[in-house]
């Protein structure tokens, strides 16, 4: 049977907005859809979604497996906040596994007293909250608001289970990519995982506002997860 964590690796990737004269030209209501393969084989499908009412945004993932993955129950994955000049300020995270409250993950954002509070299973874990933190479901969002310009980039992410700290590299700028009939022009980064730590990759398509159209993960196990976009519609 799949471990929990395995499934817990697909990270939801709308649009996001912006309170400035470049947010105008962006979308406010977004729609993906994503299928995934693990090892190669068909894994699960995702459904995205991204909205924004004036300054406030929700966005939520879902995640259905294939075959005897269906069995794990969805996996959601829901994230609210604000919309600020910097990017997303995440104030409440949910991941809920299938019907079980045991396996639900939950994360507050006091950013007011810099304080993270994660809780799982009725226990409570708490950590200094940084600038710019992010939740496993809006992470991905930052780059429409801070695309590398540098060939570094540092990520600051809760699971709800706790708080992780990334190292990527950027490894490519303009490679293009062929999803279906669709060829994206993308910006390929990758994380430096230390020991412990999942192996990822992303590609970003530059001229579609930053988008993650795939997303690859090699776990500790050595199982290959690719999540890869399929359906898109942006207003």
């Amino acid at each position: 049977m799949l471990k929990l964590k395995q499934f817990i690796i697909f990270i939801c990737l709308p649009i996001l907005l912006l309170g400035a004269s470049a947010a105008q030209a962006l979308p406010k209501n977004v729609q993906l859809e994503y299928d995934v393969a693990r090892n190669g084989k068909p894994f699960a499908k995702v459904k995205e979604s991204f909205t924004q009412n004036g300054k406030q945004y929700r966005i939520q993932s879902v995640t259905k497996g294939l075959g005897l993955y269906a069995l794990l129950g969805e996996r959601v994955l829901t994230s609210i906040g604000a919309v600020t000049k910097e990017g997303l300020k995440p104030s409440h995270f949910e991941l809920h596994q299938g019907k079980s409250d045991k396996k639900a993950l939950l994360a507050d954002f006091d950013w007011i007293k810099g304080k993270l509070t994660m809780q799982q299973k009725g226990e409570t874990k708490t950590e200094i909250l940084t600038k710019g933190t992010q939740d496993l479901a809006s992470y991905g969002y930052q780059f429409m608001f801070n695309p590398p310009i540098k060939d570094e980039v540092k990520v600051s992410m809760t699971t709800g289970k706790k708080l992780n700290f990334y190292q990527y590299k950027v490894m490519a700028r303009g490679l293009k990519l062929d999803v279906g009939k669709t060829s994206f022009k993308t910006l390929n980064i990758s994380n430096e995982a230390s020991a412990g730590q999942d192996k990822k990759q992303l590609w970003l398509a530059e001229e579609q506002y930053y988008l993650p159209v795939r997303y690859k993960l090699t776990d500790d196990d050595g199982d290959i997860f690719e999540q890869t976009l399929t359906k898109i519609h942006v207003e």
